[in-house]
């Protein structure tokens, strides 16, 4: 009797594998029905099945086959092709690292899906409802500051109404005339004096932190020994028809020293000069000369506008986002960061193509793009699905074509059965 039960025990042994065989296949067709449903997911990354054997055991009598097993893995690392959009605020990665993205309720995930628009509050949203997160350069805040996951906040473009630049850096490049006379100490233009004298003179219009122009009047005047007091007034508080003397004192005051040789400058540059009501103005003067020739202002540039609609967003390589105003100018507003992990592929996968760090996976470390091996980001264009259709059908043909000899095992499997019952009666 016991031999007749160890002798049914083989077939049922077969049974039991072709049904680990059947069921592995049938993740494995599951698996690619998933990938050939999201073909044509923006940022989908194709998950393999992997088919493991299980241990076998023996008593040295008989053997106890176990079968096969299967996990499925998400090939995060593959990089998708780009395909552009007519969306500004559409995005893509291109190389390693992640969209850093947050749920309705703080959470935080990382995505390749960079199919991001303004919601009804302006706060940019991709379309699983993840919304894209990012350091704010608003307000002065310094860019390549990205450290950490908490310095993040949404990023939101309702604001961009109307925007004003304050001026914070101005470059001028002029000429200033060795055989000018020498201005004596009392009548320089830091006396501001009602004689004052001064050997040249010219302008910079700067703006304030509420878009609110000022005009900047320069006066240069030689010291003598190859040097120059510059001097910087608030040209509405010039006297009754310009000039001096001033209701208040000059803004700035420096000495140029120049070479003897060259006629190069050789110290005194940048000026720093505080704009009223706005920020600290560094004006460089680095390539202003003494030369042997009348005073000529070769070009002249500061940063800084006036209030002005924002007409678009764009955003740089780096992850600098821009909104771009009816005045022509490009005002930094936020950096959008990417983060990796050091296994991609073991992230945990949550739904709407996003993922979430793990044990397996590591940390998630967040940085400037570009920088540190994470990739760079391009505007107005989406990253495609990494699903081959025809991989994923010459897939499915084969796992058709397993299940069913696996099928075949299980029914010959079922009629030594039914002969070894037949043999016991």
């Amino acid at each position: 009797m016991a031999q007749a039960v160890a002798e049914s025990c083989f077939p049922m042994s077969i049974m039991d594998l072709a049904v680990s065989g059947m069921l592995a296949n049938t993740n494995w067709l599951s698996t690619i029905s998933q990938n050939v449903a999201n073909a044509n997911t923006t940022g989908y990354k194709d998950v393999e099945t992997e088919f493991s054997s299980l241990v076998d055991q023996s008593d040295g009598s008989q053997s106890q086959v176990a079968g096969v097993t299967t996990s499925m893995r998400s090939l995060n690392a593959l990089q998708g092709q780009d395909q552009a959009t007519s969306t500004a605020t559409d995005r893509a990665v291109q190389g390693s690292g992640f969209f850093v993205v947050s749920n309705a309720s703080g959470d935080i995930y990382l995505t390749r899906n960079g199919s991001f628009v303004p919601d009804a509050s302006g706060n940019l949203v991709n379309s699983a409802g993840y919304y894209l997160m990012g350091a704010s350069l608003q307000g002065g805040a310094s860019s390549g500051s990205v450290s950490s996951l908490a310095s993040l906040a949404k990023v939101n473009v309702a604001t961009a109404g109307e925007a004003a630049t304050p001026s914070t850096a101005a470059v001028l490049n002029a000429n200033l005339p060795s055989t000018a006379s020498v201005i004596p100490a009392a009548n320089l233009p830091s006396t501001n004096t009602a004689g004052a004298g001064y050997t040249a003179e010219t302008s910079v219009v700067a703006y304030d932190n509420l878009g609110g122009a000022h005009t900047i009047n320069l006066y240069f005047a030689n010291t003598g020994g190859n040097t120059w007091e510059v001097d910087a007034f608030d040209a509405s508080k010039a006297a009754s028809g310009g000039g001096f003397p001033y209701t208040s004192g000059p803004l700035a005051t420096q000495t140029l020293t120049f070479s003897p040789t060259n006629g190069a400058l050789a110290s005194g540059s940048p000026v720093s000069i505080p704009v009223p009501g706005g920020q600290s103005l560094s004006l460089n003067l680095s390539s202003t000369t003494q030369l042997a020739s009348s005073f000529a202002v070769n070009s002249s540039t500061i940063n800084g506008s006036a209030p002005g609609s924002v007409t678009g967003i764009t955003i740089s390589q780096n992850g600098t986002l821009s909104f771009q105003t009816s005045g022509g100018t490009s005002t930094a507003a936020y950096e959008i960061p990417l983060a990796n992990v050091p296994s991609p592929d073991n992230l945990t996968s949550v739904i709407g193509e996003a993922f979430q760090a793990n044990y397996d996976s590591g940390p998630a470390q967040v940085g400037v793009a570009g920088a540190g091996g994470l990739g760079t980001i391009s505007s107005s264009s989406l990253e495609s699905s990494t699903v081959d259709l025809a991989t994923e059908l010459t897939n499915m043909i084969q796992a058709q074509s397993s299940y069913e000899a696996n099928s075949k095992v299980f029914q010959s499997g079922a009629k030594l059965v039914d002969v070894l019952n037949q043999l016991q009666v």
